[in-house]
């Protein structure tokens, strides 16, 4: 797969060793370069441009404010220098950060999860067997069969798994997660909750099953729940 890219950094160093990395890697393209989040606010609208490595701290407008404006197609990688502004690039759903100085090796790994997000995004979602969520800074492949449930928590996710005990936690919502999953295996059943059809074992008054956890079906979702059981049972 080839992907279109761009960068936008007003270090005119950093700048040009960033094209030089999407010169050396044969699946990216350079559609252009930036030295100022306000110059690329009026190019980059009128291209297609997959991926964005986008610098954080620029004069005028800084690359978390611009980000909000990027086309939503488009995947970011941001860099920097200063390695507390992570937490904020995850909040904006970044795919990665990378810290400068940036190595070829950094650069690629990131260039690669971008490479992997558009692939997933071009399977039918009936056919994947896997998804991939942020969670602790790095991207988790999570097999679709082993996941039991999903709990929202405001702004995160719980992922909750059979082969681990604990779950996996991620920035994202409840509405992009259910985006996510394919809706034949999955079910919403709960503004706080989603479950796997096939993982349900034990429906207990009304409340799904999971070992100690009991997980209620609220009334918005009850008439969808009752067809999925009237068709079972």
């Amino acid at each position: 797969m080839n992907l279109t890219c761009a960068i936008v950094d007003d270090e005119p160093l950093a700048l040009g060793l960033i094209e030089s990395y999407v010169n050396k890697t044969p699946f990216l393209t350079l559609t252009g370069k930036y030295s100022s989040a306000v110059q690329a606010m009026k190019e980059l609208p009128e291209k297609q441009v997959d991926l964005l490595f986008l610098d954080i701290q620029m004069p005028e407008l800084n690359g978390l404010e611009f980000s909000k404006m990027v086309d939503p197609h488009t995947r970011i990688v941001f860099s920097t220098a200063f390695e507390q502004y992570a937490i904020d690039g995850y909040k904006v759903n970044a795919l990665d950060y990378l810290l400068k100085p940036i190595s070829y090796v950094d650069f690629l790994q990131a260039a690669n999860k971008a490479v992997q997000w558009f692939e997933l995004l071009q399977q039918p979602k009936d056919e994947i067997e896997s998804i991939f969520v942020k969670s602790d800074y790095k991207l988790v492949q999570i097999e679709l069969k082993k996941i039991l449930y999903v709990e929202g928590l405001k702004d995160y996710v719980k992922i909750y798994t059979e082969d681990n005990p604990r779950p996996i936690l991620s920035l994202m919502s409840m509405k992009s997660m259910e985006e996510l999953l394919p809706a034949s295996r999955f079910m919403r059943v709960h503004r706080s909750y989603i479950v796997q059809k096939e993982k349900i074992r034990v429906i207990d008054r009304g409340r799904i099953v999971f070992d100690k956890t009991y997980i209620p079906v609220s009334d918005s979702y009850k008439q969808v729940f009752q067809a999925f059981l009237d068709k079972r049972s």
